[in-house]
Order: structure tokens, then C-alpha cells, then sequence
């Protein structure tokens, strides 16, 4: 199976705003931008940045994995085995990715402000983000330079470049080799400040995982 991108998740927040009787303005309210930005993510014009996506779930009630479990596919994407088994992905939100994922087998989410998630694997019934992350030179997690919190808790480690992360009043340096750890709640913010991408894998624990 050859490497494709994943359809937009903008089709998915508006299925979830709707279900939830939420205005567009009332979500854009609650997330602190525009509802003319929430549309644009709902229509697929814009991609949200990781604060803002994770502030839009938070409101919603859902988890940026369900996200990535229950997205329409769209005509702008080639059809053929990837398209296939997407949409066989999308009919069942409970399936399990893996135990083997290769490379070509990842579900690949561009978000704004130069990050780039690559799903890596799922188990039903949990709660959890396991990502291959990057950042390219410049990308942030914060496209307004603000911090996020959100639930769960969150484990990272660095496999290349250099990583920059806000956490509370603090900056630190992540280096390939160096792995963080902390409550999600804290307000924090990542950034590339280098000339070369920075990749890392995360896992998020939304809930405690058994």
C-alpha cells in the first residue's frame, strides 16, 4: 500500500458540533477564534493548528483520536487501496491499527503552522494519541504563539532535530535522545526554532490506560 493523505477532519468537527446542537459561533466562542476560522476548518479551507484542534475537541467532548476513526473521504483524494481501506476504516470507529503498521500504512494528518501527525497504531477501547510527530523549521504548535491545555497525560521522546518546549513558565531544549513527560493540563506550547525538522514519537493518555 503506497503513502496517501487522510482526508480532512473538518467534515468529522461539523458532524460533531451538529450532533451537539452547537452554533457556529457558540463553538467559536468556546475555542476563542472566529467563526469564520471554524468554518474554514469545517470546510476543509483551513487546517487547525494543534492548540486549536485540541481546544475544538475539548469542547466537543470528543478525542483527537476519534478524529482520525470517523472521517468522510473526499472526491479531492485519489481513489484506489489507500481510499479503500479508509473508507472501511471510517465504517467501523472500533477497529484496531496494527499490531504492525508499516511506514506505508500510516494515517497522515497536516495540521497548521508546520506540524505533521502520523498515526501509528490504535486498540479499541482506549483513549490514546500515539503519533509520529513533526515540526518542521518554524512549525509550532501554537500558530498565535499561545499556550495549550488539554486532558490527559503526555509522553514524548525526540529522534531527531531540536524542540523547543514552553512548559508553564519554563523553556526547555529537546534534544534527539531526550524524552519529556507531564500532566496535559499544564499549559504548554512546541516550537522549531532550527533549520531542520524535529521528529519525535508521542503518546497521549487521554484516560488511564489499563
Amino acid at each position: 500500500m503506497s503513502p496517501g493523505p487522510v482526508p480532512s477532519v473538518g467534515g468529522r468537527i461539523r458532524q460533531a458540533r451538529l450532533e451537539r446542537g452547537l452554533g457556529l459561533r457558540a463553538l467559536a466562542r468556546e475555542v476563542g477564534v472566529s467563526a469564520s476560522l471554524v468554518s474554514q476548518i469545517e470546510t476543509g479551507k483551513s487546517q487547525p493548528s494543534v492548540s486549536t484542534l485540541y481546544a475544538i475537541t475539548t469542547a466537543l467532548g470528543i478525542s483527537v483520536e476519534s478524529l482520525f476513526e470517523g472521517r468522510q473521504t473526499t472526491a479531492a483524494v485519489p481513489a484506489g487501496p489507500v481510499m479503500h481501506a479508509l473508507a472501511a476504516f471510517a465504517a467501523d470507529p472500533g477497529r484496531r491499527i496494527g499490531p504492525l503498521v508499516t511506514p506505508g500504512e500510516r494515517e497522515v494528518l497536516e495540521l497548521d503552522s508546520g506540524v505533521v501527525w502520523e498515526r501509528l497504531g490504535h486498540v479499541p477501547s482506549t483513549d490514546v494519541d500515539f503519533l509520529l510527530v513533526t515540526y518542521r523549521p518554524g512549525g509550532s504548535s501554537s500558530g498565535s504563539g499561545a499556550l495549550m491545555r488539554h486532558a490527559g497525560t503526555e509522553y514524548g521522546y525526540l529522534t531527531s532535530g531540536e524542540l523547543v518546549l514552553t512548559l508553564g513558565f519554563d523553556d526547555r531544549v529537546l534534544r534527539p535522545g531526550d524524552a519529556v513527560c507531564f500532566e496535559s493540563t499544564t499549559p504548554h506550547r512546541y516550537r522549531n526554532d532550527g533549520e531542520e525538522p524535529a521528529v519525535g514519537v508521542w503518546f497521549v493518555a487521554s484516560r488511564s490506560v489499563q
